[in-house]
């Protein structure tokens, strides 16, 4: 098994490793770059609204809305109006945008496959991700809660 290479002192190896192998997983996307990938999965899962996506991809609004005009555009998604809520919009993934996913699933399978081909025990590795993954929705679910409960900021007194 070859030498896993050593970080510089001061410099952590899961980070390292983990944005390694974020970068493994951008380099097999074709049709779409991963954090457009992460938008359609999340969408597919059925978040629809920009505000709840961006919460959940950790970004700004604004580059969320940027992503979705560019899926948009490319025919991946489409935006449609809420029946009940003029304001809201709706988003859905099209043919094309499934078709895009699923590549770019692919594409990323084959190359983390690879890279579990040349562990000692992919096993292990598919439990830790696992692990890591519940680990994930546990602190995102814990982020939110305290949010939820975070007290309101005062408004300024209305002045007379």
């Amino acid at each position: 098994m070859p030498t896993v290479p050593r970080p510089r002192p001061g410099a952590d190896r899961d980070v390292l490793t983990l944005a390694w192998l974020a970068r493994v997983l951008e380099r097999a996307c074709t049709d779409v770059t991963l954090p457009q990938y992460r938008l359609l999965a999340l969408i597919v899962r059925g978040e629809e609204r920009a505000r709840d996506l961006a919460e959940r991809l950790a970004l700004t609004r604004p580059t969320v809305s940027a992503t979705i005009d560019t899926l948009v555009d490319r025919g991946l998604l489409e935006r449609t109006t809420v029946d009940t809520d003029r304001r809201a919009v709706r988003l859905t993934i099209t043919a094309h945008g499934r078709d895009a996913m699923l590549a770019a699933e692919l594409g990323m399978r084959a190359r983390l496959d690879e890279v579990l081909a040349a562990v000692d025990d992919a096993d292990v590795v598919r439990a830790g991700l696992e692990q890591l993954a519940a680990g994930l929705a546990a602190s995102a679910a814990a982020a939110k809660a305290a949010k939820a409960v975070a007290p309101e900021p005062a408004s300024a007194p209305a002045s007379t």
